[in-house]
Formats: C-alpha cells, structure tokens, sequence
C-alpha cells in the first residue's frame, strides 16, 4: 500500500493540490484547503504535537507514516517533515489506503 500512497502524492504534487514544509502545511490547515496531513515518523515531538493540534482544531485527518526521505522523495523536494493533500478526491483515496491497510 505504501507504493500506491507515495504514488497518489505524486500525483497531487503535479497537480498543484499539495503543500510540503512546516509553513505551507499549516497555512493551508488555517485557510481550510487541507482535506489531510501526513506527518513524518521522524518528525520532532513538537512539529508532531503543533499538527496533531491544528488537524484536531480545524478537523483535518492526519497520518503519521514514512520517514523523511520518502515522503520528500515522493513529491520530487528533499526530506519533509509534514505535507498537506489540498485535493478531497485525493486525499479521500489516499485514506482508503490507509484505513484497507490497519484491517
């Protein structure tokens, strides 16, 4: 499952429906674009607490799964701590991945 999740976020990367990095996640947390945040195992407790926070606050579902590289690598940037799927299509997918996987 983790091939075709890294996949759909390539897929939002090309399309312009996904934000990378601390800020832009959380800008579109606030702006209400985010409709899913997946933050990186190897993020700090801090970033990961902040995130678990705003998602919670603005009812945004939010992973924690993958190490830095991968996620970063899947949307052709560096290592990322935190990414938003701005796209409910998408992040819809993206979620039936996560959810058919834990069963």
């Amino acid at each position: 499952m983790d091939k075709k999740i890294l996949s759909m976020l390539g897929i939002a990367k090309k399309a312009g429906k996904l934000a990378s990095g601390e800020f832009l996640t959380e800008e579109a947390v606030r702006g209400g674009k985010a409709k899913l945040v997946i933050v990186s195992e190897e993020a700090s407790e801090n970033t990961k607490k902040r995130f678990r926070d705003k998602t919670t606050f603005y009812q945004v579902p939010l992973y924690e799964r993958f190490d830095m590289v991968t996620l970063g690598k899947a949307i052709g940037c560096e290592a990322r701590a935190v990414i938003s799927v701005n796209d409910a299509g998408i992040a819809r997918t993206i979620m039936n991945y996560f959810t058919t996987e834990q069963q």
